[in-house]
């Protein structure tokens, strides 16, 4: 038979995929892929089972409908205030993964180039790849993840169409600081560049640490486009709602994109996720403190068994060293190591550096679980490395 799309088939399964039938086999506490526990907010999911006998269940409007478009607005005025308007500068899609793939497709063209920084999201590459643009990645380091500010402007040049921010950053747990967030808009504006800001994460985030928009910097308004998701805010990643935030202008060929892609998402989602943009303040900060409390539950008992942990100020995720525990392999070893020996998956950092040549000492946990699957997997590492 003649062979398939050779971009796609280039790529091999995911290590979370992987990690995931390995968990599944020896029945191990699975911290590698990043879903809570939890089932949401009960009011959200009352909202989506009323919305399901109270209207129609047809297609809604290829843009999302304007009751969730319209809580966009007033969340980004709330929250940033970014004055957006509704009608013209929102989108709502089948998850965050979808705006941005109808981000990348709709902005970039054969021949470009877009920067990214890695470790990243395993679906960046291949979604921009198909687009037919070349990536350039800008590498950072654990345990701080600093931005190497003369590696980034190197990255830029005369191909360069876009930049996709990740922030707060999965795997890494940062937090980008005003100062790097500068710099990218510098360069961003210098090369006449677009900026896809992946900012799922905006309400998780810890320490009293500000989520700073790249949207909001000066210059920025019209090159951005700011995405969120509904799975992330309210812990119901199987909802698959996302949306984005962008100008006019920006947000033309993204929607083009969209309509050719999932074209809409359902209206009972959307209708509770809109209502639950609207909750209090209070909902906000319980989410962002009962998770820093799950981050510092999980750290503390990572230190004590004698791992050596990355600092993190936001995501679902906590990055580990485990070559104090004198473990000589590489992190996928270690991973599965663990895994068949101690009853409990993370994931290698190393598979979030497309580049090659990763650090290979890191294993990322996921924390977004219950007190007690936390408790037993550190009761299960404790027992294995004493």
């Amino acid at each position: 038979m003649k062979p398939a799309n050779s971009i796609l088939s280039s790529f091999s399964t995911t290590i979370f995929e992987v990690m995931s039938r390995l968990a599944i086999e020896h029945k191990s506490v699975n911290l590698g892929q990043g879903f809570p526990d939890g089932n949401g907010p009960a009011d959200v999911r009352a909202i989506a089972h009323q919305a399901l006998d109270d209207v129609p269940n047809q297609y809604p409007p290829m843009m999302g409908v304007p009751a969730l478009r319209q809580a966009i607005a007033e969340h980004d005025k709330r929250f940033y205030g970014i004055d957006v308007d509704w009608q013209r500068e929102t989108i709502v899609a089948s998850g965050a993964t979808e705006v941005l793939a109808a981000a990348l497709f709709g902005l970039l063209d054969q021949g470009d180039e877009i920067v990214m920084f890695e470790p990243l999201y395993d679906s960046y590459i291949p979604i921009a790849r198909l687009s037919g643009a070349t990536v350039k990645l800008v590498r950072l380091q654990p345990p701080d993840w600093t931005v190497p500010l003369d590696e980034l402007a190197a990255a830029f040049g005369p191909k360069t169409k876009a930049i996709l921010i990740n922030s707060p950053l999965n795997p890494a747990g940062k937090v980008f600081t005003r100062t790097e967030l500068e710099a990218v808009a510098a360069l961003v504006q210098k090369h006449d560049a677009y900026a896809i800001c992946d900012e799922v994460y905006e309400h998780i985030i810890f320490d009293g640490t500000p989520h700073i928009p790249l949207m909001t910097l000066p210059g920025m308004r019209d090159r951005c486009i700011r995405i969120a998701s509904a799975g992330k805010t309210f812990s119901l990643t199987g909802w698959k709602v996302g949306y984005g935030t962008a100008s006019p202008d920006v947000l033309a060929p993204v929607a083009k994109a969209h309509q050719f892609l999932t074209f809409t998402t359902p209206p009972n989602l959307q209708r509770a996720v809109a209502y639950g943009l609207t909750k209090d303040d209070a909902y906000f900060n319980v989410l962002s403190g009962d998770m820093q409390a799950s981050r510092d539950r999980l750290a503390q008992g990572l230190n004590d068994i004698g791992f050596a942990v990355a600092p993190c100020k936001g995501t679902y995720f906590l990055n580990a060293d485990f070559r104090p525990l004198g473990f000589n392999g590489t992190d996928e070893e270690f991973c599965r190591h663990i895994t068949v020996e101690a009853g409990v998956t993370g994931v290698p950092v190393s598979a979030f550096y497309m580049g090659g040549d990763g650090p290979s000492h890191f294993a990322r946990f996921c924390f977004c679980k219950d007190d007690a699957t936390l408790d037993e997997a550190l009761r299960r590492l404790k027992a294995h490395f004493g």
